[in-house]
């Protein structure tokens, strides 16, 4: 049902180049700049790339869920982006804790959030997929 929606196949037609173009600027950042490098126009124009990336998927998301017609749908997809929220929320809050007030933990970094957020989404598609029945279309 969710694979055969017109709107899902619009998600990954953008979704793909979106991506590809993301993992070119970080592997880009991880070739080019040097670990502590100075603050330049190289460092920041990179981390643009990668911020523009973000932003291209957070408005895919966003397309996904005006373009479904199909309510269910819609509904399997909030879940999943609640969910996602929910999880990033949680680590990020516990992680920051424990980072205040251990010198032994290590520090997340920023850049983890996304992706964090994104495996919340996988996290959200199985938790629909268990109190569902489905998990909808792509993550």
């Amino acid at each position: 049902m969710a694979q055969r929606d017109p709107a899902y196949r619009r998600y990954i037609a953008r979704f793909i180049p979106l991506a590809i173009f993301y993992l070119a600027s970080v592997m880009l950042a991880t070739w080019l700049l040097p670990d502590d490098a100075p603050i330049n126009a190289l460092l920041i124009g990179l981390g643009l790339m990668t911020g523009l990336a973000v932003a291209g998927w957070i408005w895919t998301f966003a397309r996904l869920l005006i373009e479904l017609e199909d309510e269910f749908l819609k509904l399997l997809e909030v879940r999943k982006m609640i969910v996602a929220t929910g999880f990033i929320l949680l680590i990020t809050s516990m992680w920051g804790i424990l980072e205040l007030y251990s010198p032994a933990i290590p520090k997340l970094p920023v850049f983890f959030v996304f992706p964090l957020w994104c495996l919340g989404l996988a996290l959200g598609q199985l938790y629909n997929r268990i109190t569902m029945g489905t998990g909808g279309g792509p993550c």
